[in-house]
């Protein structure tokens, strides 16, 4: 009889479905009517979790599942998992760190160039046919440079060293902050965020800081200024949104690009409506290639603990 796996996300590589099945007895959660009498039944059989980094586990849920063996995030967020309950239980949880880097990376770059650039509001001003209406120079005003930028950079993990490499490239000065000073790293460490920002042409958002919380207020966006832009490629509450607006209101950042936001899939009009602002859907990680390695990197995690030994990639155990 196939172990029995409780998937609580859709994953959207064929072949690490068609691999799941293969092996497993595999439950999709989301799309069992009552889900709460299908947990009372079967619960008790059911020996690996794969969850996403928004949805997690829980521990009401964990309480349902005595048989557990490893819960598999696809993703790098833990922070809706009950990770001191799992470590009391001594029960694995992996997330696929590492298989992210390169396209959230990238995405920040891109979001800073196109915000600089005004390129969604310069691909809207084509669309819709004003360029033939307005072909003047001087209709759409002129943009950023975002060669040579003074780059502040909020965390200095994975993603926000392979930010500061493509940043660098383009001739860009790096300063950041982080929970302390990397003895490995050459750039600038600046301790307080507000100085960061004052030293910044544009702050770039990569810290996982799962318990922040609105670090970047109207005193940062101040700090900031009129002439700064912010990217977010980190966690949408790193941001007190509700300064934001005010701040794009008010003319008193640049430009902002967002792939994520305080919650989603809800965004202020104000942002939705703005030609300073860029936007993306959550989608840093949404290419074939990480998506791919992040679902090998679940199948492993499954296979691994199901063969009794510990998942290379757990963060409790």
């Amino acid at each position: 009889m196939k172990p029995q796996v409780l998937q609580l996300n859709p994953i959207l590589i064929p072949a690490a479905n068609e691999q799941l099945a293969a092996r497993y007895t595999v439950h999709k959660f989301f799309e069992i009517a009552d889900q709460a009498a299908w947990l009372r039944e079967h619960g008790s059989a059911i020996e690996a979790v794969i969850t996403g980094g928004h949805t997690g586990i829980q521990r009401a849920m964990l309480e349902q599942l005595p048989a557990l063996k490893v819960v598999a995030v696809n993703g790098v967020g833990t922070d809706a998992v009950d990770l001191a309950y799992c470590r009391e239980r001594g029960l694995p949880v992996t997330a696929t760190l590492g298989a992210l880097t390169e396209d959230v990376a990238d995405l920040a770059i891109g979001l800073l160039i196109a915000a600089c650039r005004n390129i969604a509001a310069g691909d809207r001003f084509v669309r819709d046919g004003q360029w033939e209406l307005h072909p003047q120079p001087s209709a759409i005003p002129l943009a950023r440079r975002f060669s040579g930028m003074n780059i502040g950079i909020v965390g200095m993990g994975r993603v926000g060293r392979a930010v500061a490499t493509r940043a660098a490239a383009f001739g860009c000065p790096i300063r950041y902050t982080d929970l302390r000073r990397m003895d490995d790293l050459s750039y600038e460490f600046v301790a307080d965020l507000r100085e960061l920002a004052r030293a910044s042409d544009a702050l770039v958002l990569c810290a996982a800081a799962d318990k922040a919380e609105g670090i970047v207020d109207a005193a940062v966006l101040d700090a900031l200024g009129p002439q700064g832009f912010l990217v977010n490629v980190a966690r949408g509450r790193l941001v007190n949104e509700t300064d934001l607006v005010a701040a794009i209101e008010g003319g008193r950042i640049a430009g902002v690009g967002l792939d994520v936001f305080v919650d989603e899939p809800r965004v202020p009009q104000t942002l939705r409506d703005s030609d300073r602002t860029t936007l993306q859907a959550h989608r840093a990680s949404a290419t074939w290639e990480t998506r791919g390695a992040m679902a090998q990197m679940v199948l492993d995690s499954v296979a691994q603990a199901l063969a009794g030994e510990r998942p290379a990639m757990s963060l409790t155990t």
